[in-house]
């Protein structure tokens, strides 16, 4: 059995657990926030038999789509260190992070 985390845009996530759901998975949705944007993100935990994994990242990567999108990064103003301003930069963003675990044990209470 696997574990599956899947980190997405917030965006696809609603898509992403239909069509999860409709395949037959399981989906449990966490909020969560990015580092570098800190904007809103959703991590899927998917729990999938060996023979289900391929068939579950298909979907995963069928329905998160990176795309461009302009930023606000900080840069520093007039040399001191707790002036900062911010201009736009063009980020790839969405996709899906996906990390995949083997499950030891899994219990259904």
């Amino acid at each position: 059995m696997k574990l599956i985390i899947a980190i997405v845009q917030d965006e696809d996530a609603n898509r992403l657990i239909s069509e999860l759901m409709n395949g037959g998975f399981r989906v449990t949705k966490l909020a969560s926030t990015g580092g570098f944007l800190r904007a809103g993100n959703t991590t899927l935990l998917i729990g999938v038999e060996d023979a289900q994994l391929d068939a579950c990242l298909k979907v995963v990567e069928k329905v998160s789509h990176s795309r461009r999108q302009l930023a606000a990064a900080p840069s520093p103003v007039g040399g001191g260190a707790s002036s900062f301003t911010s201009f736009p930069i063009e980020v790839t963003v969405g996709g899906a992070t996906v990390f995949v675990l083997s499950v030891e044990q899994f219990i259904k209470i």
